[in-house]
């Protein structure tokens, strides 16, 4: 293909993508050029933004780095590329990067936006890096303490990445809470505890909600202990949410409070910018475990098919790899 075009995968209109050549903007100074390896889709975002439930009201909030279009389309939407250096400085030609650009199979970013991997993460594995950054700013505003007995509600990337951060702190017992029996597999090779049902968590010090479903709050709701922390991962588009505010929640004195990657918290801020962020997530995925989180891999060609298939019928998919030529 010829250096100076690109194709890249384009939602049409809701329900609709397709792959469209197209040319890529003349190199400008401070641009690298990144020839894409893989790419990931992020099953929960991607899926309201593939199915155009945005609300209008979030149209600007929800744009991702590179977006090009706009909501419900046409959008080239995606925040989960890796690739390899091929046009730049020299120190820099053939180094593996990760990058927060849409489905492409080439591009032109500035230098900075292409944040080299980590000597001991594979590329394959890279395509985590976004939810692991989101996992990490949930992890930084649950505040989880030494001892803590935590409950983690929905068994997707975010809830298990979220759920593995947590387990982390000494003394810590976390169970994942999923209706699916097939994610058990999953939270045992993570150490985590596993439950089919919230009911036997109840009094937990905090709880992380993570399954993008209404009953699934109401769950967290219910099982946090006095004086608990509930913190909502879940993103639920144009859907309205009853959230059972009623009987001891005011009693039980909860906090429910929401955590979203786009901003960092404010107890961070003075030290942490986004770059810091992102390359601790590379960091941390460095641990070859983590590999059980990729659950499926399509050649590009196929990702329009394959996200019409993921939004109308997820079924155990975890993270779906797009493998480039």
């Amino acid at each position: 293909m010829p250096t100076d075009t690109a194709r890249a995968f384009w939602i049409l209109e809701p329900g609709k993508g397709a792959i469209r050549t197209e040319a890529l903007p003349p190199a400008e100074p401070g641009e690298v050029a990144v020839e894409t390896m893989y790419s990931g889709i992020s099953r929960g975002t991607e899926s309201l933004v593939f199915a155009g439930r945005v609300p209008p009201s979030q149209y600007q909030a929800m744009r991702a780095p590179f977006q090009a279009g706009e909501f419900p389309g046409p959008v080239k939407y995606g925040y989960i590329s890796v690739g390899r250096v091929v046009e730049g400085p020299a120190a820099r030609l053939g180094e593996p990067v990760f990058c927060l650009y849409p489905h492409q199979d080439r591009y032109r970013v500035p230098e900075a936006a292409a944040i080299p991997l980590p000597a001991g993460l594979p590329p394959e594995r890279a395509v985590l890096a976004a939810n692991m950054e989101t996992a990490v700013n949930a992890f930084w505003d649950a505040g989880p303490l030494a001892g803590d007995r935590i409950g983690v509600i929905g068994g997707g990337v975010l809830g298990l990445l979220t759920a593995w951060l947590c387990r982390q702190v000494p003394g810590t017992d976390v169970t994942l809470v999923d209706p699916n029996p097939a994610r058990e597999a999953v939270a045992a090779a993570l150490e985590l505890g596993f439950q089919t049902d919230a009911h036997e968590l109840e009094g937990s010090d905090l709880v992380v909600h993570a399954s993008g479903q209404p009953a699934g709050l109401a769950d967290a709701l219910r099982i946090a202990g006095r004086e608990g922390t509930i913190l909502e991962l879940s993103w639920y588009g144009d859907r309205e949410v009853a959230v059972p505010l009623g009987e001891d929640f005011h009693a039980r004195r909860l906090t429910l409070r929401s955590s979203q990657v786009g901003g960092i918290p404010a107890h961070r801020q003075a030290r942490w910018d986004y770059r810091r962020r992102m390359e601790l997530a590379l960091r941390l995925l460095c641990d070859d475990v983590l590999d059980i989180l990729v659950t499926g891999e399509s050649r590009f060609e196929e990702l329009p098919e394959v996200l019409e298939a993921l939004t109308r019928s997820p079924g155990t998919t975890l993270c779906h790899r797009i493998r480039h030529p």
